[in-house]
């Protein structure tokens, strides 16, 4: 069965991920506004009425700043861990909130969808696999390391949102001062360029048909610089950047 999966924004300015079949859908983080979500989704064909649940991979302004006028003004129920809306900051009581724990499984219509624990410097943070029948779809940013869990769910999909954040060329180089390079690279903060091809290199399953280069920085990495590094190991996968600025077109992810 397919699922069909855009990125409607993905950077430090804001990150949101659309993952659906044809019935319902699920956003994984709302960092943009909540015109800016109903208007992209709108221009993708893409109904905000099918989205049914809203999952919160950890607090950082740029994963939760249009999530309360969002799920405020359709109701949406909103899977967050109790450490991570315990640091959010949120308004509690304006939309439906669910806990979810650890390696926990949780269905969304005919949806389901796995949280695993990942390195990142925030409370609580998760990454989470997507699953409709035996089509599966991950979502993998902020992440500092590539860890176990990461590489155990990343192996398993048809398509991944993957982390390439930062040249480390560019960082070492660039005009960040030096305590910020070091959260940036430090295993808890974001995945370079170099170790997301080493991720996909070692652990892409040969059935991945997509794959999404997400959460670039605007100061250490280039789409190009990525693109070209990635090209020559993609084989029969589709590489695409995620925008800054904008959405990506949607995909159609199948396990056939």
């Amino acid at each position: 069965m397919s699922l069909f999966i855009s990125s409607l924004n993905s950077g430090s300015n804001g990150n949101c991920y659309y993952v659906g079949n044809e019935q319902e859908a699920i956003l994984v983080d709302v960092g943009i506004s909540c015109r800016q979500a109903e208007t992209r989704l709108q221009r993708l064909g893409l109904s905000i009425r099918t989205v049914k649940a809203i999952f919160i991979s950890h607090e950082h302004t740029d994963h939760i700043s249009g999530l309360s006028q969002l799920a405020g003004k359709y109701q949406i129920p909103v899977f967050i861990t109790a450490q991570t809306l315990k640091n959010s900051r949120l308004p509690l009581h304006t939309f439906p909130i669910q806990a979810f724990g650890s390696n926990e499984s949780i269905d969304v219509g005919n949806l389901r969808i796995t949280a695993f624990p990942k390195h990142h410097d925030a409370a609580d943070p998760h990454s989470f696999l997507i699953a409709h029948q035996d089509t599966k779809v991950g979502v993998f940013t902020d992440i500092g390391t590539a860890c176990p869990d990461v590489v155990h769910h990343f192996s398993q999909c048809h398509a991944a949102f993957l982390e390439t954040n930062y040249d480390e060329d560019l960082l070492e180089h660039g005009r960040y001062p030096y305590f910020l390079k070091q959260r940036i690279r430090g295993g808890k903060g974001h995945l370079s360029n170099q170790q997301a091809l080493a991720l996909f290199r070692t652990h892409k399953p040969a059935f991945m048909s997509h794959l999404l280069l997400s959460h670039l920085s605007k100061d250490n990495n280039n789409p190009f610089l990525v693109r070209d590094l990635f090209l020559p190991h993609l084989n029969s996968t589709e590489l695409i950047v995620a925008s800054r600025s904008g959405e990506t077109p949607v995909f159609r992810i199948n396990a056939e």
